[in-house]
């Protein structure tokens, strides 16, 4: 069975129009999640499901079907704030959808298979996909999931300061936590971030770090729906709370129901944190394409 891909791309409705989400990065207009896509069908997997907002559904739709038509399985999804709430009353004024990990969750009724879930927004790398793909059809159960880790050093930007997931690995290869990092910098050749308490602290320079590229057994769902609904007990009025993936993992860590696989991936991440990274991301891009790792024109 063919892994599916999930892109959270349900943040694009109000962003949708702004240099981030629709910037042309490649020779003929592709979007960042135009390589993504591109990767994950040369990698195997067979369908991808978009988390999207419904109001948005039909632009949405016009962009990337004729794209995709005949190329892979598509399929769509709303996250909106009243699914798989449970008929929980939604905060007065809250507008905010609830996080990443209920957005992997409006997902459950259109994925059976082990599936990966990325950022719309993210340009990931064909060694990650690779070896995404490889891990949800050989090794993936409902005791073992993976997360592919970056090399912190890749991931930062020259054009300011970063916040990441930095992963705390076991002697294994198996994920203990993640601690979210602020305000990470180089100084150096040291990399330092600023702790709750805005003091610097040095970070492991080449730290595996999460970039929200996560592959799970479809069994996450079960697990993701009972923690969602004591979330929105214990946070559920609060205006701003958010149900993120690494609670779910934390929590899969912490119940002792299996593990979580770190997979280092050489691949280069890059994504628009600043409006100043935008060229360099371009030059990324036409770099990759001239060197033959992709076509000049992905979809033709």
């Amino acid at each position: 069975m063919k892994p599916t891909l999930l892109i959270l791309a349900a943040g694009m409705a109000s962003r949708y129009g702004s240099m981030k989400q629709i910037q042309s990065f490649g020779p003929t207009g592709e979007t960042i999640m135009d390589y993504s896509i591109y990767d994950a069908i040369r990698s195997g997997f067979g369908k991808v499901v978009f988390i999207i907002r419904e109001d948005f559904a039909e632009q949405f739709k016009a962009i990337f079907e004729p794209k995709l038509k005949g190329k892979i399985e598509m399929d769509y999804v709303y996250q909106s704030l009243d699914a798989h709430t449970n008929g929980f009353p939604v905060p007065e004024g809250r507008s905010k959808p609830w996080g990443t990990a209920h957005a992997v969750l409006c997902a459950k009724d259109s994925i059976r298979e082990p599936f990966a879930v990325i950022n719309a927004d993210d340009f990931y790398g064909r060694d990650a996909f690779e070896k995404a793909a490889a891990f949800l059809t050989t090794s993936c159960s409902p005791e073992e999931h993976a997360i592919i880790g970056y090399d912190l050093s890749r991931t930062l930007s020259p054009n300011g300061t970063v916040s990441r997931g930095v992963c705390e690995v076991d002697g294994e290869g198996n994920l203990v936590s993640i601690a979210e990092r602020t305000k990470i910098y180089e100084d150096n050749g040291r990399i330092l971030y600023e702790d709750a308490a805005g003091v610097k602290q040095e970070v492991a320079y080449h730290s595996s770090v999460s970039m929200n590229f996560w592959c799970f057994d479809d069994s996450i769902f079960y697990l993701t729906g009972k923690l969602f609904r004591s979330f929105l007990q214990e946070h559920g009025q609060e205006e701003k709370s958010e149900f993120f993936i690494p609670i779910v993992a934390d929590s899969f860590i912490k119940q002792e129901l299996g593990v979580i696989r770190v997979i280092p991936t050489s691949s280069q991440w890059f994504g628009v944190t600043y409006k100043e990274d935008a060229p360099g991301v371009q030059e990324q891009v036409n770099a990759l394409v001239a060197a033959g790792e992709y076509p000049s024109s992905l979809w033709s």
